[in-house]
């Protein structure tokens, strides 16, 4: 799995129009999926992004973790996180899953980041075409690949 996280001000996705998540202080996550993918990565992955320390402490200081800043976290899936430009200018997105790997591994990402969260969290639609709103807060992008957790 690789994830970008990014902090935000707010954050929000529409499809058709119509708001399908919105939320103020938190995260933004962007998930790809790929075929290799399994509980470990999710369970590594979820717990990762729970405890990331990037939000300021009382002096500025990015030291407070998401659950511990009480923030909320919009989940996005988009394949082509998994894309490759190795050859030529079209990028290839053969490492990205197809949806009937990849739904149950999403839906399953979503059931565990909530648990680990202890709330709720809000998504965009798998699939769908997503207009993703954001303000990002710093500006703090991470980038995490579960198969390189160096």
């Amino acid at each position: 799995m690789i994830a970008v996280i990014q902090r935000v001000a707010e954050a929000s996705v529409k499809i058709e129009s119509e708001t399908k998540a919105s939320i103020k202080n938190g995260l933004l996550v962007l998930l790809g999926i790929e075929d290799a993918d399994d509980a470990e990565d999710i369970s590594w992955l979820t717990t990762k992004i729970v405890n990331l320390r990037i939000f300021n402490d009382d002096l500025g200081v990015m030291n407070v973790s998401i659950k511990d800043a009480g923030g909320d976290i919009i989940v996005v899936s988009q394949f082509t996180l998994h894309a490759s430009t190795k050859k030529g200018n079209r990028p290839s997105y053969i490492k990205a899953s197809k949806p009937d790997i990849a739904i149950p591994l999403y839906e399953r990402f979503l059931k565990e980041l909530e648990n680990v969260l202890g709330k709720s969290i809000q998504c965009g639609e798998f699939g769908a075409d997503m207009k993703v709103g954001l303000i990002n807060d710093g500006p703090v992008t991470i980038l995490i690949d579960t198969k390189n957790r160096n």
